[in-house]
Order: structure tokens, then sequence, then C-alpha cells
């Protein structure tokens, strides 16, 4: 008889959990096991497109494509048994379908201006901004207010927005590719959208008085999961990267900690400070999320990748140096000693709105003698402002443990200065440098969430 014991197993599929992770300038996949191991991955830079008003913004078309085809090839692939599929994908962003379901707008870029004329008008129609901000815990941001983003439309785009008939966040987008079920979760909705009254726990009062609620299809449980069209594999709804990298720490962790979840942006997220977002705290670029649950967690923020991206570029072409050279250096306690004791800010430093904002002013870098004093005195400066954000949320006791994730959690010299400024604190780099990406797949494959 040909057939013998294990011979049946060797050819037995993998169980394998699909993640796509969709970030502002790279678009990642993650293939997971059962144990949330990592199997393959990818990621492609997708060249951006430009809006009706010429400004850069994604490709919707083409990340479409991308995906559809990577589902294609994985659920294709012998050697894998695809269970479940989730997106965890960046915020202030929305997707805005026709009657026929498909996109009728560009996907605006969150870094696009804000019209004066827009927020006047909002101004005048709901009063004073700072008490909009309060109720919603959203900080004034423009069109990273994805509320806002609809207010625009609908009055200084007015072609393009009587087009619209159902508006979600891309996650869901994602999703509904998939699926062809649309609907809203509270992590999309709770990301300084300015839509939802944290003390009412309901959309805001203006988005009822704009009839905006209509465009919206239901909230769901952001564990709810559907099934892929002509196959049994699970489908989440989505959910937002940065609340998504909240989630093993929170699954693995019962005493308080923060989470510096770094990339583009750095967000810190305390879910143990409960208490009220203030005025001064949303004056210093504060806001609440929300968990998945609709639990709210206190967060700051900080365009770190961003700014340094920009200056380690400065320093790379003036010292001759490749861009990256930085992941070969180790922390020098001289250089630290000797770039903190001048007190100079070279690159902004904290307070100045040069580092804290584009980060785009070309710096006089003749002063430092080389490659090294220059990269130590721009993340002293750096650390300084993420010092800065940690304690705006750390709350009445103080950070006691700290997490970093993400792009900068490799980053010697950054985590080094951190613990530096932050004596007695545990910082901890975390080896999950793809936080987000896990917490998609956890909130997808736990038994929590329902099977429509």
């Amino acid at each position: 008889m040909w057939w013998r014991p294990g011979y049946k197993a060797k050819f037995m599929k993998k169980k394998a959990i699909l993640v796509f992770d969709i970030g502002k300038t790279n678009k990642k996949y993650f293939l997971l096991d059962e144990s949330y191991s990592e199997l393959e991955h990818n990621q492609v830079q997708i060249p951006e497109s430009i809006d009706d008003d010429g400004f850069p913004c994604d490709d919707l078309s083409a990340i479409k494509n991308w995906i559809i085809n990577i589902v294609s090839l994985m659920r294709s692939d012998g050697r894998y048994e695809l269970t479940h599929i989730n997106f965890s994908a960046y915020g202030a962003t929305l997707v805005h379908m026709d009657r026929e379901g498909e996109p009728c707008t560009p996907m605006y870029n969150y870094q696009k201006d804000f019209p004066e004329t827009a927020r006047s008008r909002f101004e005048e129609m709901y009063g004073n901004l700072e008490e909009w901000s309060k109720a919603t815990s959203s900080p004034y941001l423009g069109m990273l207010n994805a509320g806002l983003q609809l207010f625009w439309l609908k009055y200084e785009k007015p072609f393009f927005f009587q087009q619209i008939r159902r508006s979600v966040f891309l996650p869901q987008y994602l999703s509904y590719l998939l699926t062809g079920v649309l609907s809203m979760e509270f992590t999309g909705i709770g990301c300084h959208t300015g839509m939802w009254n944290f003390e009412k726990n309901d959309f805001h009062d203006w988005i009822y008085r704009e009839d905006l609620h209509m465009l919206f299809p239901p909230i769901v449980s952001t564990f709810s999961r559907h099934k892929i069209r002509g196959a049994g594999t699970l489908v989440g709804v989505g959910i937002h990267d940065s609340s998504s990298s909240l989630v093993p720490y929170r699954q693995s962790n019962s005493e308080p900690f923060i989470l510096i979840s770094t990339g583009t942006w750095s967000i810190c997220l305390n879910p143990f400070n409960y208490e009220p977002l203030t005025l001064k705290e949303l004056k210093a670029d504060c806001l609440c999320y929300l968990q998945p649950e609709g639990i709210p967690v206190k967060a700051s923020r900080f365009f770190l990748g961003n700014i340094f991206a920009r200056y380690e570029q400065q320093i790379s072409a003036y010292f001759g140096r490749q861009s990256g050279f930085y992941h070969s250096l180790d922390f020098s306690d001289s250089l630290y000693d000797k770039v903190s004791a001048t007190g100079e800010n070279f690159f902004g430093g904290p307070g100045h709105t040069q580092l804290s904002n584009s980060g785009s002013s070309i710096v006089n870098l003749s002063s430092f003698e080389n490659y090294e004093t220059a990269y130590h005195q721009l993340m002293h400066e750096l650390a300084e402002q993420q010092v800065q954000k940690i304690k705006l949320v750390s709350g009445l006791n103080g950070p006691g443990k700290i997490y970093v994730d993400g792009g900068f959690a490799s980053n010697i010299v950054f985590l080094r200065m951190l613990e530096k400024k932050l004596p007695g604190c545990s910082i901890t780099a975390s080896a999950l440098t793809q936080g987000s990406s896990l917490g998609a797949a956890m909130v997808v494959s736990q038994e929590l969430g329902t099977v429509d």
C-alpha cells in the first residue's frame, strides 16, 4: 500500500492569517500562523496620484489592485489555508462612495491645507473651536479632522459632495472590497475626527445638524467579521493603526504602561489615564482615541518620523554618508554629555515650531565636526520633545513602564536618550516591531467577534 502514516500530514496546508498594514509611506502585508508567528511579509511603495486640486494623495485604485492581487495569490497558494484577513491603516482618511459603491472623489491627503474659508464658516455656524475640541477630544487639525473634510466637501466642493452616498474610513473600505459589507467602527471614529462627542458617547450635534450621519453605515464592533465573497475566509472590518498597536500590550499587561507607537507619527498612548482632557492638553496637541470597545485612551502626537527623516537626510548629505548610516551607530555617553551641556537647539528644540511642525528648514551644520555629533544633537532634541509628549499623558503617577514599538524601537541612540531623560522609568524596545499588524490579527482571529 502506497500510503503510510505521516504522508498526508506532509501535504496539509498551514492555517494562516493575512494582515494588510497600510501606512502613509509603506504598504505592507504579513502572513501569520495561528500563534501569530510570521510566515512571510512584503512591502511596497505605491506611487502617489494627485487630487482634483493637484495635491498629492494616495492612489486608491493602485492600493485596491495590489490588495486584491495579494489575496488572490494567497488563496491559490497550496501551502496555506487562509482563515482570516484584516486591515490596519492610517487614520484621518475617508473614502467617499457613490450609489454604485465606487469611489467618487480622490482619497484626500490629510496633509492638504484646510481652507481658512471653511474654518471660518464652521466657526460661524458652530461657535468657538475650543468647546468643539473639548467635546470631541480633538484639537483643531484641519484636514486631520476627518469630519471637517466632509464639511469642506459639502460647502466648497458641492459637485463632489452631491455624488456621495456613503463615507467610510480607509480600513473599512478595504474590508468592503472583499466582503461587500460597509461599516464603521470605534477606532476610526475616535481618531481625532471631530465627529464624536466623548461625553455623550454619540456623534456630535454638528454631525446631525449637517445630516452627515446619513452618509455613514452602521457602527459595528471592531471585532466583527464577515465571510469573504465566495469562500469561508473571515474578514475583519479593519482597525486604525495606532489603536491596533495597543491591542497586544493590553492583552499581555495588567500593570499600567504607556505605549509609544512610532512611524511617520509618534503616538503616545496611555490606556490607564482616565482623566478628562483639559483645554491646556488639547492646545498641546493631546487628544483621545477610542479603543475597540469604545473606551477612550489618552494620547499625544508628535511628527517624529517625518521630522527625523528630513533632518537625517540633511546630515547624511552634508557629511557624505548614505542615508540610513545611523543604523550602524552606537550610543555615545560622551557625545550625549556634549550636546546636552550646550543647551543649544540647532534643529528647533522643545517649544520651537521649526522642529515641532514640518522639520523642513535647512540647518547650518558647519559647527558639527562629524556625522556622529550632528546625529546625537538631532536625537537629543527629538528625545526632549518626545519626553514632553510622554509627560502630557502620564497622569498623576507618571510613567513607570514604557514600550516603544515601530521604526524607532530599533534606534539605539533614541532609546538610550529616553532612558537618560526618564531615570527610574523602564524603557522597553518592543520585539513587536509590527504591533499594528499583530493587533489587527488578534482582533480578527480571537473568539471575541461575531460572524455575519
